[in-house]
């Protein structure tokens, strides 16, 4: 029997001068910025960090909804995707399709963050990644900006702006809400968190873990490489970036949070600590709506279509 090789599994292999390789084949889409192709959803690239290389891609519906001859304006949907930390970028098809799907469904602009991944970039690079792109959305709408990018400027509802991430984009949602908590982002307003799947650990095993070890997605010897190639360097999982359940400040900024909606499913490894997560929320005081269905696995929404129009269903329902 071979032994199991979680470099293998994740597809990444370290050299000998401390890079990494990754050997998973992505596919990629273009972004779609031509409104005369046909398609229901335009989208298209803006980097709004050229020294960080930092980028996003927009999603716009074609077809704007109106009252009286106006546009109607759209909310905003912030979307951090998900990828183990060390894999997918906003360009991956898995993604692009997912936010396509999302800004038809709840016609709303869809900006998907492309965070920098780890181990070359380690945590909290990538929260330091989601405040920057936060931060640039929110000065599309300022009055002072005299060249905004024009569909958020012309389109987007600041003030129904939400975070929504997926799976480790979940972990980012999270922790980028923390750092904004004191902020002022006048004009934009963060109505709501959305947190997909997210991604949590710790050095106690959960029961789902030991139960769903050998799961063909998420088996715990790989979540434990992906959290050694990502936590900070001399840290172990209990610190709060895995296991936000720790004592600790973070725990102190819980209650500046907007309101949440966490989905999760039943066959998911990390479904435990999801649970003990809006347990940890709804002691804290924040006002949390969690969505748990027992059959499913995790990023089952991004691979099943139908599983994909129920939870951004959902989602739906959260935002109105």
């Amino acid at each position: 029997m071979s032994k199991f090789d979680p470099y293998e599994f994740l597809k990444v292999a370290c050299n000998p001068d401390g890079t990494f390789t990754r050997n998973m084949v992505e596919r990629q889409s273009d972004a779609e910025p031509d409104e005369s192709s046909g398609v229901t959803v335009v989208s298209k690239d803006v980097t709004f960090n050229k020294e960080k290389n930092a980028w996003v891609r927009l999603y716009r519906p074609t077809k704007i909804p109106s009252n009286d001859g106006t546009a109607v304006r759209l909310p905003i949907v912030i979307y951090f995707h998900g990828g183990f930390w060390i894999h997918v970028t906003a360009r991956d098809t898995v993604c692009h399709e997912f936010c396509k799907s999302v800004s038809t469904m709840l016609t709303a602009i869809v900006v998907s963050v492309n965070y920098r991944l780890a181990p070359e970039n380690r945590l909290p690079a990538q929260y330091e990644d989601a405040v920057d792109a936060i931060h640039w959305v929110r000065d599309q709408g300022m009055p002072h900006n005299l060249n905004p990018e024009p569909w958020l400027h012309n389109y987007g509802d600041f003030s129904r702006s939400y975070l929504y991430g997926m799976g480790t984009g979940g972990n980012v949602a999270f922790f980028a809400a923390l750092r904004i908590g004191e902020t002022n982002l006048e004009p934009m307003k963060i109505d709501g968190l959305i947190l997909s799947q997210p991604m949590f650990g710790g050095l106690q095993r959960t029961k789902s873990e030991i139960r769903f070890a050998t799961d063909p997605l998420l088996p715990l010897p790989a979540l434990d490489l992906m959290w050694e190639l990502t936590l900070p360097k001399w840290v172990d999982r209990d610190h709060r970036y895995c296991n936000p359940l720790i004592d600790g400040t973070h725990k102190d900024k819980l209650r500046q949070l907007p309101r949440c909606l966490v989905v999760g499913f039943g066959m998911d490894p990390l479904i435990d600590r999801q649970q003990d997560f809006v347990t940890m929320l709804v002691m804290a005081g924040v006002r949390v709506e969690a969505r748990f269905d027992e059959i499913g696995f995790h990023g089952i929404d991004y691979v099943d279509t139908r599983r994909t129009d129920a939870v951004i269903g959902v989602v739906k329902e959260f935002m109105h």
